[in-house]
């Protein structure tokens, strides 16, 4: 299985009406880090937006 993004690329959060303290809703991140899959199978990233970074799976995250 391969990832379907890459580093450098621009994400965003799925999630409808996500509210980050740090960097609000829509904010649009940047992959640092190619994750394995968790145990589920799905594979995951570390995202970045400013100084807030936090890891997210594959079905979180769209395109820029």
């Amino acid at each position: 299985m391969s990832h379907k993004f890459k580093i450098r690329q621009m994400v965003r959060l799925m999630q409808p009406g996500f509210s980050d303290n740090r960097t609000g809703s829509g904010s649009v991140y940047e992959v640092v880090r190619l994750m394995p899959a968790d145990q589920t199978g799905e594979l995951s990233y570390r995202i970045k937006s400013g100084l807030a970074e936090r890891a997210v799976r594959e079905s979180e995250i769209r395109g820029a």
